[in-house]
């Protein structure tokens, strides 16, 4: 199937129940904090340094607590799968700890109760992320192998986190429900899909999947990223991760603008869903075709023409001035994401060596986790300077992640074809 190793497959599709569940909780829990059944720290009056307490900075610190622990987390998780060479286990035990976390929110009554699981759950995928994604580097059989295994990984992942928001809003609202007399509130029943996604996942990977054989890494306890290269200004893992932050960054802006963007183009919340999902249609129609051809041509050329695309698709979005020229930059945006993403990580694979991709490979999945996590956060506060400024600051990230890409990272396959494209972004 899909000309990739069984167990990629399978856990692209563990992957996929896993983020079913994530993204439900996204969708659900500000709509869970808003809705009075938790008591909320603070009062009409109250601040934090001068900024008052509201319940939109409840939700935004809630949300992103969980991206924060997750991306500081990983390298120690990644570098412990490499020298343990235990992927399974730690998996296995990231995803239990995710579904004791979802199980865990319809108990709290409180905020701060709330904030301790969501801490909790951030830890928890933070064994999951780094440790899923060195295992689908280590079952690459070669390097023409990599990319094409990063693509079909990233497509069911991203199919399962632009699935379940869809859901995640209508199984709350249609609550409450009743089986064999127990009635579950829509909240509950929402908590409890994502339970059931992550023990899927737990069951697929529990019975399908079984470690590679390979070397345990001798790692040091030096957890430190490399910033300064061999033979160049800085190292390429890095600016692979850097380009990976400026990037997610620039996917994460546009949630925190609904209202604005809605009232600015004069449409509905439902329009608005339709121009996020366009950056995740657009991943998942491409990510397993530009793996591939990133085994063939190299990464190199995709990352570079990427990060070329991804300037004028950000920026467009605080300029453009009718729904339909916003869903086409959104699409344009997914294009440029998927050229870049998959090739990155296959690349960061290249470089990593045998027993070393779990701590290879945690520098671009950190990099992610926190620009999903710094993203809304900068949206919020540049919005104030403008509708423009916060796209304009995606858009100078972009530049920023062309230069150093393109400067600072050589090409890493060394049986890539298309010779004219190799010569044209050679250092």
């Amino acid at each position: 199937m899909l000309g990739v190793d069984r167990r990629v497959i399978v856990l692209a599709v563990a992957r996929m129940a896993d983020s079913i569940a994530n993204s439900f909780l996204i969708i659900v829990l500000p709509l869970y904090i808003a809705s009075g059944e938790l008591t909320l720290p603070g009062h009409e009056s109250a601040a934090i340094f001068g900024v008052p307490i509201t319940v939109e900075l409840l939700i935004g610190v809630a949300l992103s607590l969980f991206g924060f622990l997750n991306s500081f987390a990983q390298p120690f998780t990644g570098r412990l799968s490499d020298r343990t060479g235990m992927r399974k286990a730690l998996i296995l035990f990231g995803l239990a700890v995710l579904a004791a976390t979802s199980l865990a929110y319809a108990l709290v009554d409180s905020y701060e109760a709330l904030l301790v699981v969501r801490a909790l759950q951030g830890l928890g995928g933070a064994f999951v992320i780094p440790t899923t994604i060195a295992l689908v580097n280590d079952l690459a059989r070669s390097d023409a192998e990599r990319g094409g295994n990063f693509g079909v990984f990233n497509t069911f992942r991203l199919i399962g986190f632009g699935f379940g928001p869809v859901v995640a809003g209508f199984v709350v609202t249609a609550g409450p429900y009743e089986f064999a007399g127990i009635v579950l509130s829509g909240f509950n029943a929402a908590f409890g899909v994502a339970v059931v996604g992550a023990a899927v996942s737990f069951l697929l990977v529990s019975v399908l999947i079984s470690d590679p054989d390979v070397t345990e890494a001798d790692a040091g306890e030096e957890l430190s990223i490399a910033v300064v290269g061999d033979d160049r200004l800085l190292d390429p893992v890095f600016v692979l991760g850097v380009a990976t932050l400026f990037m997610a960054i620039s996917i994460a802006l546009f949630a925190t603008l609904q209202e604005p963007i809605n009232d600015r183009l004069g449409q509905t919340s439902t329009m608005f869903g339709l121009q996020f999902a366009a950056v995740v249609v657009a991943n998942v129609a491409l990510q397993m075709p530009i793996g591939r051809a990133a085994d063939r041509i190299g990464r190199k050329p995709f990352i570079v023409s990427g990060l070329v695309l991804l300037v004028p698709a950000v920026l467009a979005q605080g300029l453009v001035t009718s729904t339909l020229t916003m869903l086409f930059a959104r699409f344009v945006h997914g294009v440029s994401v998927a050229m870049v993403f998959a090739p990155a990580l296959a690349a960061a694979g290249d470089i990593a060596g045998e027993g070393h991709s779990g701590t290879t490979l945690s520098v671009l999945t950190m990099a992610f986790g926190f620009g999903t996590a710094i993203g809304p956060l900068a949206a919020g506060v540049l919005f104030g300077y403008g509708f423009v400024v916060p796209f304009a600051f995606g858009a100078v990230l972009a530049v920023a992640a062309l230069v150093l890409v393109v400067t600072q990272v050589e090409e890493t396959l060394e049986t890539a074809t298309f010779d004219g494209w190799r010569r044209l972004f050679a250092n």
